[in-house]
This record gives C-alpha cells, structure tokens and sequence, in this order.
C-alpha cells in the first residue's frame, strides 16, 4: 500500500503542539506517527489523503508557528524500513532492553522487551521512557497492583508484569496503541496485564500500588485529581512527559492531592519524577 508521509515542521520544537497536531491528524484518518529533530512524521494512506485538510488544522498554542512537507511512499517492507532508519535496540541500565523480534537477543539482561513495530510509530526510544523504565527498575513492584496510564506500546506496564507485580492496567485514548499494546503483550507472553481503550474516564471505583503516567504537562495537570483518587495511601505515582522548567508546576499540583515529591531524573531536559501519596 502506497503511502503519504507528511513532515510536520514546528519552530520553536514543543511537545505539547506536536500532541495537539498528532490528534487533529489522527482524527483525519493518519495512523501511525514518528518524532523527528525537527517535529514529527505523519502517515495516511495514498488514497485516504486530502491535501486541503492539512489547511483546516489549527493551533491554538502561542508562540508556535508550523510548516508541513508532503512526499509519497510506494509500498515497501515497513518492518525492513523501520530497521534501518529508525528502530534499534536500546539498553537501559545493566537490566532492561527494548527491542523488534527482528533483532537478536541481547546476552546479560533480566527483561527483554519485545516491541513489534507498524509502519513508523514510536516504540519507546524518547527520553522520557529510558527515564521512567530507570525509576521502574528501582522500585520493589512485586505484588502491586499498577496502572499504565497512557500506555502507549505498553512498555512500562510490561516490565512491571516483568518484575513481579500483581497485575497492570494499561490506558490509551488512541485506538492504534490499544490494538498494539494487546498484540505486544501477547508477543511478551504478559499474562496479567490488561490493557482498555479510553481515559481518565475509565479510573472511577479502581485502586493502585503505584501508578505510571508518561503523557504531556496539560494532561497530567487536568487529571492529577482522578489520579489522586484511585492511588492508594503511601502509593506511588510515576510522572513524565513534561521539560525540566515544567516540574515546580508539576510538583505544585501534586502537593493540593496530598501528593509529595520524592525525586526526579532528566535526560535531554526532560524529567521523570515520583512521588508518593501520604499514608493514613
């Protein structure tokens, strides 16, 4: 199948515009989405593309101008295109690799994350998934019962499957990654994790140990409360998504939940952080 790839250009880079983008595009029938130096690649079908549509998307975001290229790309072997342009296996830590099935088996690691790629969408190689697989990996998950929200592909939840926890709930609103997650899942032999197409929505009468959130600043700002809820006392909740200018704000929210602040890391300017709910 022929397909459009559109090169979405955003000066200055912002991760937030781009999520804004990527969802307008979404709902305009492209499936599958690459982060570039520049912004990020979005691709349609050939025959599902209508160049007037990219004129309608708006940004409602200041200080963000946008510009967009269009290419055509003949059927090829997605799987082989992805290998050699953007998909390598990376190794977090001593323990922990992400990797295709199309790669061989790394010698020495405890978790070996199987990730099979469709078309040119992320499988987890951006900062803010290193930076929380790193807390994860430090952090004692056995018989915790954790939440995976805006799961994505499914990493983070799987490696606590990996590690010995009670079970995992997995949460996307977008429905590419809800069909990816439930085939990674099935290719990683992940028995007790359940993955459910949706959002904060789907949060109401749930209890957890720990939970995991790697999305964007608004979201994590607008849903810090239903988090809050569902998180148990002296529970955990993992947070990333957002730059390192963003954390005061990220940790003032926090603290009108009862939440407070145990410790980040950064990585390209980007942070992950934990923090831990007050106990009875």
């Amino acid at each position: 199948m022929e397909y459009t790839k559109v090169n979405v250009i955003l000066t200055p880079l912002n991760p937030i515009a781009s999520d804004l983008l990527m969802a307008q595009l979404g709902d305009l029938g492209f499936d599958s989405f690459c982060e570039s130096e520049t912004g990020f690649e979005a691709y349609i079908p050939s025959k599902d593309y209508q160049s007037e549509v990219l004129n309608q998307l708006e940004l409602p975001f200041e200080g963000v101008q946008w510009t967009f290229e269009t290419e055509a790309i003949a059927d090829q072997n997605w799987n082989k295109v992805w290998e050699e342009n953007y998909f390598q296996p990376i190794v977090i830590g001593q323990d922990c690799v992400i990797r295709s099935s199309f790669h061989p088996p790394v010698d020495g690691v405890k978790y070996d994350i199987l990730i099979d790629p469709k078309m040119a969408f992320g499988t987890g190689h951006h900062s803010t998934t290193s930076l929380m697989v790193q807390h994860i990996l430090e952090i004692d998950v056995a018989k915790q019962r954790i939440l995976d929200m805006g799961c994505g592909t499914g990493i983070l939840g799987m490696l606590c499957a990996m590690r010995g926890c009670q079970s995992v709930m997995g949460i996307d609103i977008d429905e590419w990654a809800y069909h990816n997650a439930l085939e990674n899942i099935e290719l990683n032999h992940i028995e007790n994790m359940d993955i459910q197409l949706g959002g904060a929505e789907l949060l109401t009468g749930q209890s957890f140990d720990m939970i995991l959130a790697n999305i964007n600043r608004n979201i994590l700002l607008e849903d810090m409360q239903q988090y809050a809820n569902v998180l148990k006392p002296n529970g955990l909740l993992l947070l990333s998504g957002f730059y390192l200018e963003d954390l005061d704000i990220i940790t003032k929210e926090t603290q009108k939940h009862q939440l407070s602040y145990l410790s980040h890391k950064t990585d390209k300017n980007w942070v992950a952080a934990v923090y831990k709910k007050a106990g009875l």
